[in-house]
């Protein structure tokens, strides 16, 4: 196993002895590590070894000791250790070595090292001693600590506390000396807490300081460091302790796989844990590790934590399959029985055995995650390992072998750099020596290995097998990669990759074509040889493809082994022959055809940059720290302070400022020295300053409604995850990072969104404290909060509580390996807090994860469902503006977009000269960090800049042009305001030691020049608020009209028009914005070697900004290009600055002037840059820059210092003529101009006397910030990726590994493509990319299953700086109100219509507080003919009387109102409300049928068949009935058949139960319908029966699976409800009489059978009932109030009525707001009911519902059954809601043609004609038709009856609307039926309606008619019409034509209905 890159095996001696000879096992192990050297005695350790020999048997299990002369004999294996050695000794706490002798193989779990038990009492915490005092050095730093004579105090490294060191006094005899040697065996120490002394045994002295080891203690494992003292008397950490083989066994220590080393780690993790220490300077190095247990295939796919090549992480190659294979082979070498080494000999051991082979790919150590959230097994995307250790999967072929390398003392010093070897193919030899200087790295071998087992992923495809790229080939196009690579530029692995699939796919395209599509070419064409190359023909095709190159790759070809070239290499570098060479490549290729190669990077640039990028960031900031602490970079500031001619720059300002003091306060007249300037609104006529508040754009909104469709989304699908009608209210807590800025930014919005108050969650008066607890900010403290959340969220299960996570890819650390949260208690913090249990159980919980950056959210494991990721909308569509926006985004696209050809000014840009100094300087400093020389050189430039701005003319030649135009920029900007408004520079330093020590300088220059008033300095540090001077507060107080006097600001956004330099530190921006007077956005400091998408986007994410699009930035741009002076065309111009001098005003500006160099470099070539490169670049010694020089150009003056960097600043240029051209031009331009005055463009570079400023048409700064995006300076490498683009136009930056903690799953991965969508990046990483076992997602498998996914968590991405907080603050919003409408429900609310009609009589049947109606009260009440229901305002007025006026309906209702919406309310959902399938609480689950318990779809089918006189035949119905609902029906024994459905007795009593079935016919509201009325019904039981059409039954039965249906006859698939009704009645009334004969064999009487049904609408919601107060003085008072009831109360109050079997109906009114007391004064009514009627199917028997009817077949029917004699009772006490629903019901027959699918309207005109007439036939009910048009068109029928209320139209058996325009008379023909009186009225028309044989002439002959009235008879044909006419003897009284016979416009076989019309003779 394997960890920190150290291997240890366990391969206990006494097996070795016993299985073989002494002599067998020398012989095997020196052929297994080549025996060049083996057999060599070393005689010069003898008295060392003999004692280690004895310590070893003393400490050995086994009896017989290791024989001395053993070790010496094969003491050249100690050489191994070279194999994996670095470049320093990182004295990582080294692994355990071998001592114990188990006695077993190692794959079986040693015995465990038992520490023995403290005493009773004692203290066990770490970091103190057994006496309880505090051992730690950060503790104990600065106390007197009592050594004896002889003692050294040395640092004890604790494994539970990796980030400190345990101070102990050690007897220095027990110490190595500094070349490891001359220790004693044994121990001495004391402890210096409690002063005890004379600890003989380490184990004795570990147990005293708790160490708690779960291992051997050693003291060579655990005393690291000597303390020493610093200047100030402070206790520090020294050299390392310098123990035999510690060099090598720090970098190659791997965990061992005994238990003893171990702990098992939470469940589920997937893998073991180990538990290590960490070096002095840098983070613990994690390694590969496995578990205690063999390794399953899930522990495959992740292999070690690659290192990188160009800062790029290594992507792991195989599948699991190859994984497998590749970790079971064994080793050709060795078998393993004999796969270990000798005990002791473990130091040397060669990587080469099977042991080696397993423990290389095994996964990454977990334990680094509790460092920093980038260590993600790599430092965004870096090597997890140390520079010193580039450990990667190395399997048994890579052989160490030869002799071994001496690495040549001094190394570093001669050649100023560390060379990275590459291992290569085949055998890499021992290095020896000084192995601190020189990298190790089997990267590249990685890199072979992985793109030769391309072809097996082919194999999946079924292809047949396809030979892979061969060794030579690999190495052959690897040279071709390396020569074609720039001297700037550094290799990148993923290039190689490609480079290596593309050549194979040439080679098998005709294979491959059929298996997958061509990669698209992204790489520069590399010659294909047509045939293979060979062994011999390699090293003359590679020196070939190397002539080209200017020797920058140098090959080297050895005959036995590569020892010899590594040795010629090495001596090349001493030599001094290597200096323009960047890459060697080794070859060796003499033996057994088989290829050794390696590959040496020695360019300086590129080593530098590789070993730097191997840091993990903790590791970069741990390295920075030391390099400040111990004054490394004193060597540095001296450097620069010999740089001036005047002396030391501190010196030449304190002069300075002595002597201008006064005369500069005066001579710089900043508007901000002048607050009096102001007016009282303090713009003093700046109109530039708008201070944003919160305001919703046009794209957020969008957003948000995405947002809110998501979430409908999830509460709609049948997953039951979210119901979203059970919730009442939102809540939310919002997470950001822990950075105040961001913390406080987000307050800021929250508070002026609005938001909490619109949630109902905060009161009117905001407090900021009540604000603060809805934003978490994840430290240490986030705990206490969340926890309050989730007790909130169980507290509240009707509160949807969103749970936002703002920045949402900053910490992404696995919980599970966070080991030590004491260290850094964040570490995996969202991981515990978000992807708890309790948030994921929590149904009312939904998680909302927002960030810029999704990718790492977007892996394999990912818990986010692809459909609930809403990516942020494009803004522009074919130049097309879709939202309307003012304001145009700048994003990274538009940034790289800047630097194309055609753009006048490009927005990246990069500074040569000062890359070309800290190239020369980081020659000159080889073992500074390059971070800790950028920040220096770039400091220096900044002070140099401000004192050049301040008169010091000479210190121009100290700065480049780009810093100078910043500084200068800066300081005018607030001069050219009235109201002193300037820009902002954002000076980005990640590490944060290193940004303090540039504030402080800064600060210090800036005060020494006296410009504490021009300008802010602001340090922004993540974890610590915004501290400013008391004068700035003020001035943005006035701007921002602030009169609070405590008010100072809390975000950047506050720092609007402050003229500032923010210094913006912390590994990572998490979210801080931005103010929009930001203008120069400089990054030349941030991590160059972070080669990960995720860092180098959210690093340019900075500048992002909106700028308003009324005027475009082009222009702007050019037209101060136009401006600009001469020197400017040279370097960046500076659009800002409109001053200028007299030395460039009068100037002409030629066109050729006015180019821009084609590269974007900004100092291209001007006296700036020459003077400042020579000043820097030579190592040898200061330059002095004199009169002359300033003749010579830029690379005169580089090659008169050193030829290097010529070199580089040359080929950091494109290399084009045109370019090269323009530099020379613009060279001497730039020279002639500044002979006169140098720098005289005050824009350009320099402040000559303060007196030559000359301010013309001064303009507020802000005002052209608004109109330009920021301009962005980056370090030349990342400027370089983000600007090159592949084939498709995809920046580079865009393929790179998407995140720090995540990995290829292979390399065999198609390209991206600019063309993709967000949509198709994600899912193109959810597929390429898996999460390393840190990752917070890595444990988030289920194997073969698709449940991987949460489904309550979203994801929100979208570029940065867009808006996405405001989108989500408006989700919140909508959301809010989209809960509270969907406890809304919008209710009918209409007056009752034709109210005037009614009879006005003063008498009162009832008295108001009546419960029940009296029966034979009832019977004497009158039946009121009108109909009140408003939805039937356009129906036919019915008439019982001759109307006195002549009322016209419609004269107060305009024509369009007819069709108008009908009127609506908005009403709050009761408790007792019906619902439809959207709602989803826990209490009627069970009754909706998804209680797990019931089955889905268990339910039967059962047929019902019952005969019918008046259809003709039998009536066949389908009964759908759930299991569980099967005890309402009656089954036969025998066969089950459905026999009858219960019904009750009318005796029954019970109040659990209603009596009377519920009937609800419904078409087309399968969703909507209103059918789950378990909360109306109040939980009672009750049998419920949906009616459905035959072709519906489906769908109602998926969305109503517990719910019985009725399922009608095919044949009414096109019928109306009136079909429903009559079948429902029918079928009621057949049942009845089954029951009464089934319950009559029991002895119940027929009468006693319940004989009602209850009818309702699918759109009854609630009910209401009115509560009557009588209790005033007088009887005839009384006060009433309404309020919403069950159901179940109303129908057990109306079941309870007194002779409740003697009504035929009972109804209840429709609701209205509008009831007037007078409706309810009379508690019951005789009318008409609808909507919910409780039917008598026992009285009603001889009365039908027809079945033919669409509408109004309730009047029809109430008709029909008063004129029958039968009791109708309305209880006007009670009242129902009906819900207004868009979709179904009557809604749903649409009338079409049946000739054609076209979906024209058609007019209801045509919906009758002529028979036999060739019109359009219809595909429509005949039935539907007619009634249709008699609605809209009967005046066409009955002229004289328009508005002719007073001569109706009579009626006979049958109502049918009209319209509201006509009024009818209906009478029954029915003999003793109940008629009201027309013997005085006088009709305008007769209606005849499929008449049956009641209706006879005779009848007819009673009633009086107008002359001219007119007939209309209508039947179901032609012959059926003329008999009637003979029947009724109509044409003695009525005169026909042929002409007025009509037909419904049906074709024959849709069974037309016949009209016949006649007048009235």
């Amino acid at each position: 196993m394997q960890k920190g890159g150290k291997l240890e095996f366990h391969f206990p001696e006494q097996n070795r002895r016993r299985n073989m000879s002494r002599s067998n096992r020398k012989r095997k192990e020196s052929r297994k590590m080549g025996n060049s050297y083996a057999g060599q005695l070393k005689t010069t350790r003898f008295e060392e070894v003999l004692h280690n020999s004895i310590e070893a048997s003393l400490r050995s299990n086994n009896l017989v000791p290791r024989p001395v002369f053993s070790q010496l004999y094969l003491e050249a294996e100690q050489q191994l250790s070279s194999l994996e050695a670095g470049s320093r000794v990182d004295n990582e706490e080294e692994e355990e070595e071998e001592d114990e002798e188990e006695g077993s193989e190692s794959s079986s779990p040693p015995i465990a090292y038992q520490m023995k038990p403290p005493p009773e009492g004692c203290c066990t915490t770490d970091g103190f001693c057994q006496a309880g005092k505090d051992l730690r050095l950060v503790s104990i730093s600065n106390e007197q600590l009592e050594v004896p004579s002889g003692f050294l105090l040395v640092g004890v490294k604790s494994p539970n506390l990796p980030d400190h060191l345990l101070v102990c006094a050690v007897d220095k005899r027990f110490l190595p000396d500094d070349q490891g040697r001359n220790a004693l065996l044994g121990f001495s120490g004391n402890c210096v807490g409690c002063s005890k002394k004379g600890f003989c045994y380490f184990t004795e002295f570990s147990n005293h300081i708790n160490l708690k080891l779960t291992t051997q203690p050693k003291k060579q494992k655990h005393l690291k460091y000597y303390l020493v003292r610093n200047a100030q008397g402070t206790l520090t950490k020294g050299s390392a302790i310098c123990w035999k083989g510690a060099e090598f066994r720090s970098r190659q220590s791997s965990s061992s796989a005994r238990s003893n080393t171990l702990f098992q780690p939470p469940e589920n993790t997937g893998s073991a844990v180990a538990v290590t220490s960490e070096p002095v300077l840098a983070a613990a190095h994690p390694g590969v590790q496995a578990g205690t247990h063999q390794m399953a295939s899930d522990h495959l796919p992740s292999t070690v934590c690659y290192p990188v090549y160009n800062g790029k992480e290594s992507p792991q190659q195989h599948s699991v399959k190859n994984n497998i294979s590749s970790v079971t082979r064994p080793s050709v070498l060795g078998t393993l029985t004999n796969s270990g080494p000798p005990k002791k000999r473990h130091k040397g051991w060669s990587p080469e055995s099977p042991s080696s082979n397993e423990a290389w790919h095994l996964q990454p150590n977990p334990q680094i995650t509790n460092r920093n959230k980038n260590e993600g097994g790599g430092g965004g995307g870096l090597s997890c390992l140390p520079h010193g250790t580039m450990v990667g999967p190395v399997s048994s072929s890579v052989v160490t072998s030869g002799e071994p390398v001496s690495v040549p003392d001094n190394l570093l010093k001669i050649y100023k750099a560390k060379p990275v070897l590459f291992k290569g193919h085949g055998n890499f030899p021992y290095l020896c020596g000084n192995l601190n200087d020189v990298i190790v790295s089997p990267l590249l071998y990685t890199c072979y290995k992985n793109s030769q087992s391309l072809s097996r992923a082919y194999e999946q495809y079924g292809a047949s097998t396809i030979q892979p790229i061969s060794d030579e080939m690999q190495l052959l196009l690897t040279v071709y990669y390396l020569v074609q690579l720039a001297s700037d530029q550094v290799p990148l692995i993923e290039d190689l990759e490609q480079i290596f699939m593309r050549s194979w796919r040439e080679s098998h395209l005709s294979e491959i074509r059929q298996y997958q599509q061509a990669i698209p070419q992204a790489f520069p064409q590399v010659p294909g040889p047509i045939a293979p190359v060979t062994t011999a023909q390699l090293p003359w095709l590679a020196g070939l493809a190397a002539s080209s190159c200017n020797d920058s790759v140098h090959i080297i070809e050895c005959s036995y082994s590569l020892a010899e070239g590594l040795s010629e290499m090495f001596k090349m570098l001493i030599e001094g022959n290597l200096v323009k060479t960047n890459y060697v490549v080794i070859i060796c290729a003499c033996r057994n055809r088989a290829i050794d190669s390696c590959i040496a990077v020695t360019g300086k640039y590129q080593a530098r940059i590789l070993s730097e990028s191997m840091l993990t960031p903790t590791e970069y900031q741990k390295e920075v720290s030391y390099e400040l602490v111990t004054g490394k970079v004193d060597a540095l500031g001296a450097f620069f302070s010999t740089l001036c001619p005047d002396g030391d720059v501190d010196v030449l300002l304190d002069k300075f400022c002595q002597e201008n003091r006064g005369r500069i306060s005066s001579s710089l007249p900043a508007s901000v020295n002048k607050p009096s300037t102001l007016d009282v609104t303090g713009t003093a006529g700046c109109a530039s300053y708008n201070f944003e508040r919160h305001r919703i754009r046009p794209f957020q909104l969008a957003v948000a409604q995405k947002l809110l469709s998501h979430v409908c989304s999830i509460a709609d699908s049948s997953t039951q995850n979210l119901d979203l009608g059970s919730f009442e209210k939102v809540d939310f807590l919002i997470c950001v990072p822990p950075s105040e800025v961001t913390y406080q930014q987000t307050l800021f919005h929250l508070w002026h969104s609005g938001v909490l108050l619109e949630l109902g969650l905060e009161k009117e008066h905001l407090t900021k404290q009540r604000v603060e607890q809805y934003v978490v900010k994840l430290d240490t403290e986030a705990q206490t909060k969340f926890k309050t959340f989730l007790q909130n969220s169980m507290q509240n299960p009707h509160t949807l509580f969103v749970l936002i996570h703002d920045h949402a890819h900053w910490d992404l650390v696995s919980a599970v390996h966070s080991l030590y949260p004491q260290s850094d208690p964040a570490a995996g913090l969202v991981d515990r807090l978000l992807n708890c249990r309790e948030v994921k159980e929590a149904p009312n919980i939904v998680t909302l994860h927002v960030t810029s950056f999704p990718y790492a959210l977007q892996t394999q494991h990912t818990r986010i469902s692809p459909y609930n990721e809403i990516h942020w909308p494009s803004l522009y569509n074919n130049g097309a503006d879709l939202y309307h926006e003012n304001k145009k985004y700048y994003g990274l696209s538009e940034f790289v977009e800047s630097t194309l050809s055609g753009h006048s000014l490009p927005l990246l840009r990069y500074d040569s000269s000062f890359e070309a100094m800290v190239m020369a300087l980081g020659k000159r400093f080889p073992r500074l960090h390059s971070a800790v020389i950028r920040t220096f050189v770039l400091v220096q430039h900044y002070s140099a800049a401000m004192m050049a701005v301040c008169g010091l003319s000479q210190m121009k030649n100290y700065t480049t042009v780009e810093t100078l135009e910043i500084t200068q920029n800066l300081i005018n900007s607030s001069r050219q305001c009235r109201s002193g408004h300037g820009l902002m520079v954002v000076l980005r330093i990640p590490c944060i030691p290193l940004a303090a020590v540039a504030y402080e300088r800064l600060n210090h220059v800036r005060e020494k020049l006296a410009l504490e008033d021009h300008f802010e300095i602001i340090l922004g540090n993540p974890n610590s608020g915004i501290t400013i001077g008391k004068h700035f507060v003020e001035q943005l107080k006035i701007w921002q009209k602030i009169e609070d006097a405590e008010w100072s600001p809390q975000t950047y956004l506050e720092l609007e028009g402050l003229p500032c330099i923010l210094i913006f530190s912390g590994m990572d921006p998490q979210g801080e914005s931005l103010p929009r007077s930001l203008r120069y956005c400089d990054l030349r400091l941030i991590n160059s070697s972070c080669l990960v998408r995720t860092a180098l986007e959210q690093e340019l994410g900075l500048a992002a900004y909106f700028v308003s699009s009324e005027t475009s930035p082009e222009k702007v741009v050019s037209n101060d290009v136009l401006e600009s002076d001469p020197e400017k065309l040279s370097s960046t111009d500076n659009e800002d600055e409109e001053t200028v001098t007299e030395g460039s005003t009068s100037e002409k500006r030629s066109p050729v002037q006015r180019e821009r160099s084609g590269s974007h470099d900004s100092a291209a070539s001007s006296l700036s840059s020459k003077t400042s490169s020579t000043a820097f670049c030579s190592e040898t010694s200061p330059p002095s820059v004199t009169a002359g020089d300033t003749g010579k150009s830029t690379h005169q003056m580089l090659s008169s210092s050193t030829e290097e960097s010529v070199n580089n600043s040359e080929k950091q240029r494109p290399k084009t003529d045109k370019d090269s051209k323009s530099n020379a031009k613009t060279t001497q331009t730039s020279i002639t101009s500044s002979s006169a005055s140098p720098f005289s463009s005050s824009s350009a570079s320099s402040a000559p006397t303060h007196s030559s400023f000359v301010l013309q048409a001064p303009q507020c700064s802000m005002t052209k910030v608004s109109q330009q995006p920021p301009i962005v300076y980056l370090p030349k490498l990342v400027y370089d990726i983000v600007t090159s683009a592949d084939s498709t136009g995809l920046p580079k930056s865009s393929s790179l590994l998407p995140y720090h903690s995540v990995m290829w799953a292979s390399s065999f991965r198609p390209l991206m493509s600019k063309m993709m969508t967000c949509t198709e990046q994600s899912l193109y990483y959810r597929q390429w990319t898996v999460p390393k076992p840190i990752h917070m997602d890595y444990n988030n498998r289920n194997e073969g299953r698709m449940d991987t996914f949460h489904p309550r968590r979203l994801l929100l991405s979208g570029p940065p700086q867009i808006g996405k907080t405001g989108a989500y603050l408006q989700f919140l919003s909508i959301l809010s109100r989209m809960l509270i409408r969907l406890t809304e429900v919008d209710v009918y609310d209409e007056e009752e219509i034709n109210t005037g009609l009614k009879e006005e009589s003063g008498q009162y049947y009832h008295q108001p507080g009546d419960a029940w109606p009296d029966f034979e009260t009832m019977k004497k009440m009158p039946f009121d003919y009108t109909i009140h229901d408003p939805k039937y305002e356009d129906a036919s007025l019915i008439c019982s009387r001759v109307l006195i006026k002549n009322e016209d309906r419609s004269a107060n209702r305009k024509q369009e109102d007819l069709y108008m919406r009908r009127q609506t309310t908005r009403m709050r959902l009761s408790k007792y409300a019906a619902y439809n399938t959207y709602h989803h609480c826990e209490q009627c689950h069970q009754y909706m049928g998804f209680n797990p318990r019931y089955q889905l779809y268990e339910s039967t089918l059962h047929a019902f068949a019952f005969s019918y006189s008046m259809l003709g035949e039998e009536i066949q119905l389908h009964f759908i009935i759930p299991k569980s609902k099967e005890h309402h029906f009656v089954f036969s024994h025998p066969g089950r058949q459905l026999e009858s459905m219960r019904l009750p007795l009318v005796t029954d009593k019970s109040q659990d139960y209603i009596k009377s079935p519920t009937f609800t016919p419904t078409t087309g509201r399968h969703e909507h319908g209103l059918f789950n009325l378990y909360h109306a019904m109040d939980g009672a039981s009750h049998l419920h029966v949906l009616v459905v059409k035959e072709y519906e039954m489906a769908i109602y039965k998926k969305y109503w699976p517990n719910h019985i249906m009725l399922v009608l006859p095919s044949i009414f698939n096109s019928a109306g409800v009136g079909a429903a009704h009559f079948l429902i009645k029918e079928l009621s009334y057949h049942n009845l009489e089954l029951e009464r004969n089934r319950q009559e064999e029991l002895g119940i009487k027929p009468q006693d059978i319940w004989p009602f049904i209850v009818i309702s609408d699918d759109s009854c919601v609630m009910w209401n009932a009115v509560e009557i107060d009588c209790s005033g003085e007088r009887k005839s008072e009384y006060t009433w109030t309404e309020r919403n009831v069950s159901l179940k109360q109303i129908l057990q109050h109306i079941e309870s009525t007194p002779n409740v079997t003697h009504y035929a109906l009972i109804g209840m009114r429709k609701w209205s707001s509008k009831t007037k007391s007078g409706e309810i004064k009379e508690p019951f009514s005789c009318c008409h009911i609808h909507d919910f009627v409780m039917l008598n199917v026992d009285l009603t028997q001889n009365v039908q519902y027809n079945q033919n009817r669409f509408m109004c077949d309730d009047v029809d029917f109430n008709l029909r059954a008063h004129s029958a004699g039968l009791l109708i009772c309305q209880f006007n006490r009670f009242s129902v809601m009906k819900k207004q629903i868009a979709l179904g019901g009557q809604r749903s027959f649409h009338i079409k043609s049946k000739v054609s699918d076209n979906p024209v309207s058609i007019a209801p005109a045509q919906y009758i004609c002529a028979p036999d007439s060739k019109h359009t036939f219809l595909a429509a009910p005949a039935q539907l038709l007619l009634e249709k048009y008699l609605q809209y068109h009967s005046h066409r029928f009955f002229p004289l009856s328009l508005k002719n209320y007073c001569h109706p139209v009579l009626s006979v058996d049958c109502y049918l609307n009209l319209g509201p325009q006509i009024a009818i008379c209906y009478v029954s023909s029915r003999p003793h039926s109940l008629n009201v009186s027309c013997s005085e009225m006088v009709f305008s028309g007769l209606l005849l309606y499929l008449c049956d044989s009641f209706v006879v002439a005779s009848f007819l002959k009673k009633f009086h008619f107008l002359k001219g009235a007119t007939l209309c008879v209508i039947c179901q044909d032609r012959n059926s019409l003329r008999q009637t006419v003979v029947r009724l003897e109509l044409e003695d009284e009525w005169q026909f034509r042929l002409r007025d016979e009509f037909q419904t416009a049906n074709a024959k076989e849709d069974k037309p209905l016949f009209f016949l019309t006649g007048r009235h003779i």
